[in-house]
């Protein structure tokens, strides 16, 4: 049951890096935490708190209306586990999900410190 955990993490880790690794997913990701770090509601006034999916297609392209490609690089995020979509009628609001955000941080991290598992280190032994 460990090991299924742990491939289920690993999977994720990889799947945040991989989003991040395309220059467009990571200027949307860097525009939501400028703005609203982890905050989006609709509320039932109809009020928005956050960034709609049309103001980050806006702050990408230059575009204020959504267009398929944005879709799809916020559906990679969400995916990922990196951002939060939530939609109420025609509206899409974004916001980062801290959760995902730091899990693929401290695996970075951990990396520069050399704090991943020895286990799969290759040992020579001289005679």
């Amino acid at each position: 049951m460990y090991d299924i955990l742990v491939s289920m993490a690993d999977e994720m880790i990889v799947k945040g890096l991989q989003a991040l690794a395309d220059p467009q997913r990571l200027q949307i990701v860097e525009f939501l935490s400028q703005c609203c770090y982890g905050v989006a509601s609709i509320h039932d006034d109809g009020r928005v708190e956050g960034p709609t999916a049309g103001e980050i297609c806006c702050h990408v392209t230059g575009d204020p209306k959504l267009n398929i490609a944005i879709r799809r690089q916020l559906q990679e995020l969400e995916s990922a586990g990196l951002i939060r979509i939530t939609q109420r009628g025609e509206t899409m609001l974004c916001s980062l999900r801290s959760d995902g955000i730091l899990a693929v941080s401290n695996f970075v991290a951990q990396i520069s410190r050399g704090d991943i598992e020895k286990e799969y280190c290759c040992t020579e032994t001289n005679p």
